[in-house]
């Protein structure tokens, strides 16, 4: 095996650890709040309520991400965001540690989060083709991803092994603690190359996010990639209610809930890490519609799984496709994207993909608090979403056919 060549970039092997740092810390948060929530309340919209405060800024904040991110620096909005993630989760441990924490606080402090994470997102992603040559772009994504994976996979077990030995407040800090080592790396980097968007505008440039709705939504390829996740994670991902799955349909105590929650990683990063020794992968059309049918096939066994083991493999299953499609579809974004549109499109995409996973949330607690329960509708979400599959198939063939590699120009205006 040897060393990708995007890592031999001195500026992105420093941003590359610097990103597996910061998701690290960032999904030491996303699974230590709710099992938090889950002891103040064991009803399912407790939790559902954690996908409707991410929800907002992400639908609210999203389009004006995007243009911060092509009009400032975005190294120092990255240090900006990141900055105020460590804030909220030292605040997280101080309250919590002192016996101060309620509920209402754990929801403002997690809208806050929210709020920086929407704005860190289109400038941090933004980053990486500004620090690889083209060539190694591709390589570089896929190496991205597995940093990632790699905080996904950390970061649950490390949240779920503090809270059983130490308490809530000792997940918090490490994940604060984590989150300053980005910081470190981000001024280590210097300064990064960009092309900016040019404009006169003192107020908010509707101009400049029209351009980024209207490119996005008119590409033959970026559009149907994103509408594919977007149902997929709607249908299929219920993580906030993970605590639920994990005490009231397991029965599993807080470390066994950290393994749970890291399945999805353990696949994922297995996944990338194979992609990552392909040298170009071909037929990624059909591949990327083949992974989402496996992720519904994977909701439909966990939702009607009461076994650790099966959940589990459910659940790796699940993050394996996802790898494949995640890194898919950043591939053909980051192609058929010029620079100076780049945070915008991925202000656009990230109403999308990260708006259907808190959806999903909500619309599981809803439906496990009412109607059909948490399990069953988690997998029925995951029979609609092979239906869904064909369905982008068939009304976008050129997405089926996509071999992976050119770029197809959309019309802007």
């Amino acid at each position: 095996m040897q060393i990708p060549i995007s890592l031999r970039h001195r500026k992105f092997a420093i941003f590359w650890i610097g990103i597996a740092f910061a998701w690290t810390a960032n999904q030491v948060l996303i699974w230590a709040i709710p099992w938090h929530i889950r002891t103040f309340s064991d009803y399912p919209l407790a939790l559902g309520a954690v996908g409707l405060i991410r929800l907002v800024p992400t639908v609210l904040a999203s389009l004006f991400a995007g243009v911060i991110a092509d009009k400032f620096n975005r190294r120092k909005v990255v240090l900006m965001t990141q900055g105020t993630m460590g804030l909220v989760a030292l605040l997280l441990a101080l309250f919590t540690f002192s016996g101060k924490i309620e509920l209402w606080l754990i929801y403002l402090l997690l809208m806050i989060q929210a709020t920086a994470y929407v704005f860190d997102l289109p400038a941090r992603y933004s980053i990486t083709p500004n620090i690889v040559p083209v060539k190694a772009l591709s390589n570089a994504l896929s190496v991205e991803f597995i940093a990632i994976q790699i905080g996904a996979l950390i970061g649950p077990i490390l949240s779920g092994a503090l809270i059983n030995q130490f308490g809530q407040s000792a997940a918090y800090l490490a994940a604060s603690l984590l989150f300053s080592v980005m910081l470190v790396a981000l001024l280590l980097m210097g300064e990064v190359p960009q092309e900016r968007l040019e404009t006169t505008q003192k107020q908010v440039d509707w101009a400049a996010i029209k351009d980024g709705i209207s490119f996005t939504f008119k590409h033959p390829l970026i559009f149907p990639s994103m509408l594919l996740d977007f149902l997929a994670t709607l249908l299929t991902r219920a993580d906030s209610l993970m605590p639920y799955f994990a005490r009231d349909v397991l029965g599993l105590n807080a470390a066994q809930y950290g393994w749970l929650s890291a399945a999805s990683a353990m696949g994922a990063s297995s996944a990338a890490l194979i992609l990552t020794q392909i040298r170009q992968i071909r037929r990624q059309g059909g591949l990327l519609l083949g992974s989402v049918a496996m992720i519904g096939i994977a909701a439909v066994v966990f939702g009607t799984s009461r076994s650790f083991p099966i959940s589990m493999l459910a659940l790796i299953v699940a993050g394996a496709s996802d790898s494949v499609s995640s890194i898919i579809r950043s591939t053909i974004r980051q192609l058929n994207t010029p620079d100076k549109l780049r945070g915008r499109m991925t202000s656009v995409n990230q109403i999308f993909f990260m708006g259907g996973p808190y959806l999903g949330d909500v619309k599981n607690g809803f439906l496990g608090a009412t109607i059909i329960g948490v399990p069953l509708a988690v997998a029925l979400g995951g029979a609609v979403c092979i239906a869904s599959v064909g369905w982008v198939a068939h009304r976008w063939p050129g997405l089926r056919r996509y071999d992976g590699g050119q770029s197809i120009n959309a019309e802007i205006n």
